[in-house]
């Protein structure tokens, strides 16, 4: 049976990161987009230009690193966005302009145009993308509640106008799986020359329903797909990539559809965007989640052991992950580590193999064994952020007779400064502590722990998300101290913040354009 193609349209970094805490550093994007273009991704939407210069410098970056992934920039209905997206991009060996404008009733409210002056500025601008770049995909935001006959005009204006790809968003997670087919198929049926383009599914996650929507959407015609790592996007997120790349790949039988995906590197690309998101799987996550191969009934055991097949319908080595997972000890050389690290994907440098040789050493003295997700763990602390703020040293009292105590020496900006305060707890102690050295108005908004492996020995991965005046940052640590952990995840927190104080005005970019209020 001939497959077909289907395009993977990755908007992690754009969708994505419009998640509130998401926000990720210039070099985690770069990084995350390398990922992206290795794994096979064919079309990478690497920002909303216009929202800030920090954004534009990294959908221009992208632009010029990626070696086989189109690059799409995000824009308003207008000139100016379109011009500055272009401006992004036209350095990609394979540039695309995606323009966007909402066509329901709700959403033509907002700029408070009619049916026929929406029209005429989507023939307008589509028509001014297209003069620029020969890659144009247009979107009806909130497609999926929009009238039926004003819906095919719309797209028929865009395609008329030059569009080479039409996507149809589902930007509130509203429709169903049978609705996701009818509706691709009911424009391609209808809509004069949509034998000529691509049509694409973009899909939320409100209901639960984006993966099989997607999916619908592609038995009902449409080439490519819009997704994120780990479903990552607004409210409940978007289409998981890894749950549609699998789920083509191993029910093919009734889908004869194929993407370019090495579905291998999905694993580590996975745990690399819940590091550098700050939103961590959760452990019954399809395909990327703890326990998507993990087997703990006494029945399902014995099947696994007599024939994997009888509970897995894949393979861990799939998507990337080791079929067994070899420890290393205190006794293992860099050798050993560099090798265990390549396994997991990691390409270190010498300098950055020495500095995690030394921190892997430190932990091997104080676990009985080191595990892969230790591993992980560790280079996962190598941060991007200059600290103005670092943990020199930490002692805590606790137990049942508060309060509790954590006594803090914290380099801030090259001179150490030691404090002693109290608190319901010693993590709130640690934390009053940390806001006695170092005063500051941020929120907590979010704290997490998380066991990295099993035992009493543990690592402990703490996950911090704090906001102050709009801005938001998350902050992550993994220690076998869960306080410690936890103290290094607020301070690295804060690095943040200050980095984004800094920068930009609170809540909103440099420009003044809300990047949280785009949304396809």
């Amino acid at each position: 049976m001939t497959k077909q193609k289907v395009l993977i349209f990755d908007t992690t970094l754009r969708d994505g990161e419009q998640s509130p805490g998401a926000t990720m550093t210039h070099a985690e994007k770069l990084e995350i987009a390398e990922l992206l273009d290795e794994m096979g991704v064919d079309i990478i939407e690497a920002g909303f230009p216009i929202a800030s210069e920090g954004d534009f410098n990294a959908v221009s970056e992208i632009s010029r690193l990626a070696k086989t992934s189109t690059i799409c920039g995000l824009a308003r209905a207008n000139f100016k966005d379109i011009d500055r997206c272009w401006d992004a991009i036209k350095h990609a060996k394979s540039p695309r302009i995606h323009t966007f404008i909402g066509t329901s009733p709700l959403h033509r409210a907002i700029p408070n145009l009619n049916m026929d002056e929406m029209a005429e500025r989507i023939h307008d601008t589509v028509t001014h993308a297209r003069n620029l770049c020969d890659n144009v995909q247009w979107s009806p935001m909130d497609a999926t509640r929009t009238e039926e006959d004003y819906l095919c005009r719309t797209v028929e204006i865009a395609i008329k106008a030059g569009a080479t790809t039409i996507n149809v968003p589902d930007t509130v997670g509203y429709t169903a799986p049978v609705e996701s087919a009818d509706l691709i198929r009911m424009l391609i049926n209808k809509v004069p020359g949509a034998d000529d383009v691509i049509f694409a599914t973009h899909c939320h996650n409100d209901l639960g329903m984006a993966t099989a929507n997607s999916l619908a959407a592609v038995e009902g015609g449409a080439r490519q797909i819009e997704c994120t790592i780990n479903g990552l996007g607004e409210r409940a997120g978007n289409t998981a990539l890894e749950e549609v790349v699998m789920a083509l790949k191993i029910r093919g039988d009734i889908m004869p559809y194929e993407t370019r995906i090495d579905t291998r590197k999905i694993m580590h690309i996975s745990r690399r965007v819940a590091t550098v998101s700050g939103f961590a799987v959760q452990y019954n996550k399809a395909i990327v989640g703890k326990n998507a191969f993990a087997h703990e009934s006494g029945i399902h055991q014995d099947g696994m052991l007599k024939n994997a097949e009888t509970f897995e319908i894949m393979r861990p080595e799939d998507v990337g992950l080791a079929g067994t997972s070899l420890p290393l000890g205190k006794h293992s050389g860099r050798a050993a580590l560099r090798a265990k690290l390549a396994e997991l994907g990691y390409d270190v440098a010498d300098n950055e193999l020495k500095d995690l040789f030394v921190r892997f050493k430190d932990l091997a003295d104080r676990k009985k064994e080191v595990f892969d997700d230790d591993l992980l763990a560790l280079i996962q602390q190598n941060d991007a952020v200059e600290d103005r703020l670092k943990l020199k040293s930490l002692r805590v009292v606790c137990g049942t007779d508060g309060p509790q105590e954590a006594k803090m020496a914290l380099e801030i900006d090259g001179d150490i400064h030691e404090v002693t305060a109290t608190g319901d707890g010693p993590v709130d102690a640690t934390f009053n502590a940390v806001k006695a050295l170092f005063e500051h108005t941020a929120r907590l908004q979010l704290y997490q722990v998380n066991a990295v492996t099993e035992g009493t020995d543990a690592q402990a991965t703490v996950s911090v998300r704090m906001e102050e005046e709009g801005r938001i940052a998350t902050g992550t640590s993994a220690d076998t101290d869960t306080v410690v952990a936890s103290a290094k995840a607020y301070i690295n927190a804060l690095n943040r913040l200050i980095v984004r104080r800094e920068k930009s005005a609170p809540g909103e970019d440099i420009k003044g354009v809300s990047y949280k209020d785009v949304g396809v």
